[in-house]
């Protein structure tokens, strides 16, 4: 029965993992280009050493040497990425709110080097530097963009141009990435390249949308109907622990019995 308790404990952490992930989702639910966890999972199967051996039978009466081919399967997560599905614009009106219609980042500057994000809630501080909501300096030309005091009319072309007053005083850095894939989440709502990967960036495919921000690709009712499942999913794996748990019980007591 060990061999049902192993396998039922794997496929309730894996539920547990998968749990941790829908949790998360809906909690950016409202997150401004937030991109949602993807979990999938395969059961792996554990092989004995006899069941790799291909032995002779020399009649159809032979008695086989060995016993037949026995696999245990264990579930495990498979594959475990960031969906960059586009997600829905909705209109602010501000005139530092941008969206990116279509593949794209925008680059900021944080304390841990460039990074990238698809949240285009902007503001100004009182140096007159464009930042973020974290108050990390939006990036353009590889210098953060700063505006002069003064300004009335705020422009964002779709190629990222900055016009105050009809004047060009600036352009967002908005890339686009070889595989997105190979991006990592690095919090507050930023993605960076994983370790030991070079991402190869390019000028973005997509265009800005001024006076409006992305919402997240994440769809509430499908997140909940992923979460009833992994919960009884988990509950399912917990009742097969508790009844090896029984059945083992059970096998010592009538091995321990005299006769």
């Amino acid at each position: 029965m060990q061999e049902a308790m192993y396998t039922a404990l794997f496929g309730a952490l894996s539920n547990e993992h998968r749990m941790n992930s829908i949790a998360n989702n809906l909690a950016n639910v409202n997150t401004t280009g937030y991109k949602r966890d993807l979990l999938a999972f395969e059961d792996t199967f554990a092989m004995y050493a006899h069941d790799q051996i291909m032995e002779p039978v020399t009649n159809l009466r032979a008695k086989p040497m060995f016993p037949e081919p026995q696999h245990m399967a264990r579930v495990r997560l498979a594959v475990s990425h960031t969906d960059f599905e586009q997600g829905g614009l909705k209109i602010t009106g501000a005139p530092f709110d941008v969206a990116i219609s279509g593949d794209g980042f925008l680059k900021v500057q944080t304390p841990n080097g460039e990074l990238l994000t698809r949240n285009g809630h902007f503001r100004l501080n009182a140096e007159g530097q464009m930042i973020t909501e974290q108050g990390f300096p939006v990036l353009g030309g590889g210098d953060a963009i700063t505006l002069s005091a003064g300004f009335k009319d705020i422009v964002i072309a779709e190629d990222g141009r900055i016009f105050a007053d009809n004047a060009l005083v600036g352009q967002l850095d908005v890339v686009s990435v070889d595989d997105p894939s190979m991006l990592e989440k690095a919090g507050n709502n930023l993605f960076r390249p994983r370790e030991g990967v070079t991402v190869g960036e390019q000028p973005a495919q997509g265009v800005l949308v001024q006076g409006f921000l992305e919402a997240p690709n994440v769809d509430a009712v499908y997140e909940m109907v992923n979460m009833i499942e992994a919960q009884r999913q988990f509950e399912a794996y917990t009742k097969v622990m508790q009844t090896a748990e029984a059945l083992d019980k059970a096998s010592i007591q009538q091995v321990g019995k005299g006769r």
